[in-house]
């Protein structure tokens, strides 16, 4: 069964699907800092990233933060669906590849949303002073905040609801198959966002174009919705999170 559904994904439109996700993690790689500018900018500051204009919220502007977050966003969350894509395809059988284009536009779209509220989270906090042209956090109480948050939040019922639903993507669908692929792949999405919202915004703490961060985010939100290895996750992760703010407080006394 497992090798049926390998071959499977060797139809045209998964090739597609796999492309659009390296396509995204390129791009992203084509717009991050090199190690040796973050260094500099580091040890130079304003001055600079002034000449780096592209670089900095407040010059770029809003909307070169939010392609940056939709690519984040696209690289990121559309591996963690594809074992739900793959269990919609079992189900649709006949218009599998149109009706699994509309669910997955569904779901991109409640990413979509995220990404321009994120940006917009980006530069209100750059200009507040927590943030760097980077986007990374420069205040060790807000790093704190965010780990707390987003480790608490690991123990939360919301997050043990959107995750239950996640890990059993055959339930999920059977519940609302009569809705459509467009409306299941929104709902989808805001389940998804509930899973892993708080797990996205550490970007803040990470630096939201460090390609090891996303990269170890991505895997461990991949695994998290994977059923039975997923729940040995999210508890630890939890702690680890928690552990990791106090040590940033600690850090700071």
């Amino acid at each position: 069964m497992l090798a049926n559904r390998i071959r499977a994904m060797g139809a045209a439109h998964w090739l597609v699907l796999f492309g659009l996700i390296l396509a995204a993690w390129a791009l992203l790689y084509l717009m991050a800092v090199p190690a040796g500018q973050r260094a500099a900018g580091a040890v130079y500051g304003a001055e600079f990233w002034a000449s780096f204009c592209t670089l900095t919220p407040d010059s770029a502007g809003w909307g070169r933060i939010a392609l940056m977050w939709v690519l984040m966003s696209a690289a990121m969350m559309a591996p963690t669906v594809l074992p739900a894509l793959a269990t919609y395809e079992d189900l649709g059988q006949s218009g599998a590849a149109t009706g699994m284009a509309r669910l997955l536009g569904g779901y991109l779209a409640v990413w979509l949303g995220f990404s321009l509220l994120a940006a917009t989270a980006q530069m209100l906090l750059f200009r507040a002073g927590l943030l760097d042209p980077l986007g990374q956090s420069v205040a060790a109480p807000f790093s704190a905040f965010l780990l707390a948050g987003a480790g608490l939040y690991q123990f939360s019922a919301m997050k043990a609801a959107c995750l239950g639903r996640c890990r059993m993507p055959l339930t999920f669908f059977m519940q609302h198959w009569d809705e459509g692929p467009l409306r299941n792949g929104l709902r989808l999405g805001l389940v998804c966002l509930g899973c892993c919202w708080a797990l996205m915004t550490l970007g803040f703490v990470g630096g939201v174009m460090n390609l090891a961060f996303m990269g170890l985010a991505t895997l461990i939100m991949m695994v998290e919705k994977l059923p039975g290895i997923g729940r040995l996750v999210t508890r630890p992760l939890g702690y680890a999170l928690l552990g990791g703010a106090a040590w940033m407080v600690l850090g700071a006394i």
